[in-house]
Formats: structure tokens, sequence, C-alpha cells
């Protein structure tokens, strides 16, 4: 258990050194337009392009990896019972509105990590555009008040490590 506390302390101190940098509104504007590339929508867009193209490896990839990422992080999610950064906090209100009660592990960074990863197989020259871009969503995640650092840190784990299970047995 002092682990733990241990870590919810790092955490703390690291999401307050996080929301106490200059220029704090143009970054949570930032982070919005980021935290938004991250949303589902985007993923069903570059499935479909997928579909349409004929890329059937790109396609597979993402349709397993998608499934299981869900799966894993609807249990962990509810496992863990992590509070988000508002509840755990007292007195602090985040920038949005999340879209369920727990935070770990971060949701959108898991799937950042596993489009960038199904991409990156598919296309490795995007890679250096695409890694960045999901870390990007994970910092977004954290500025917006909505994640502690270490549930992205844990969601980028998740999803690529799936990618990379998944590209090991698949292909």
């Amino acid at each position: 258990m002092r682990l733990l506390q241990n870590i919810h302390n790092y955490d703390v101190l690291t999401f307050d050194w996080c929301l106490r940098r200059k220029r704090r509104e143009l970054v949570v504007k930032l982070s919005r337009v980021v935290s938004r590339t991250g949303d589902g929508p985007m993923y069903v867009v570059v499935g479909i392009i997928a579909l349409l193209t004929q890329h059937w490896p790109l396609a597979q990839l993402m349709a397993a990896g998608f499934a299981i990422e869900r799966l894993l992080y609807f249990i962990f999610k509810s496992s863990f019972k992590r509070n988000r950064p508002p509840a755990a906090i007292p007195g602090y209100r985040s920038e949005v509105e999340p879209s369920d009660q727990f935070s770990f592990p971060s949701g959108h960074t898991s799937a950042a990590f596993l489009m960038a990863g199904c991409l990156s197989f598919a296309f490795p020259w995007m890679a250096w555009i695409l890694y960045p871009w999901a870390c990007s969503v994970g910092l977004a995640r954290v500025m917006l008040g909505v994640h502690f650092p270490t549930d992205t840190l844990a969601g980028a784990i998740l999803g690529s490590t799936i990618c990379s299970v998944l590209i090991g047995l698949l292909f």
C-alpha cells in the first residue's frame, strides 16, 4: 500500500507542476484540440479508409487491436477505480468533463498509442509523426485535468503492448 501512496503522491506533485506552467490558457486551448484528435471517431474513419483501400493487414490489426484495447480498458477502469484529479484533489476542477468516473488507465492515450503502432506498422515512415502525436494526446489529458501522469503512462503501455503482441501473432 505504501508503494501506491508514493506513486499517488508523485502523481499529484507532477500534476500540480504541469498545471502551474506559464501560458496555461493557451496550453488548455491546444490541449482541447489535441485531445479531440484522440477521440473515437477519427479511429473509425481511419478503419474505414483501410477497408476502402483494401489495406487488409492494417484493417485486421486495427479491428483486433481496438477490440482487445477497449475490453482491457474497461476491465482495468472497473478494477482499479482510481479517482480522477477533481475527485482526488479537494477544490480542483478539470477543464473538461470526463466521459466516465475513473482515470486509470487513460483510454485516450491507450487508443492513441494503439493507433500510432498500427499505422506505423503499415506505414513505417509515419512513426516519427504518430508517436509524438500519441504522447501529445496523453499530455493533453493531463493538462486538461482529467488524468494523472501515471494514468497516461499506463495507457501508453497498454496501447503499445497490445499492438506489439498482435503484430507478433498476426504477421
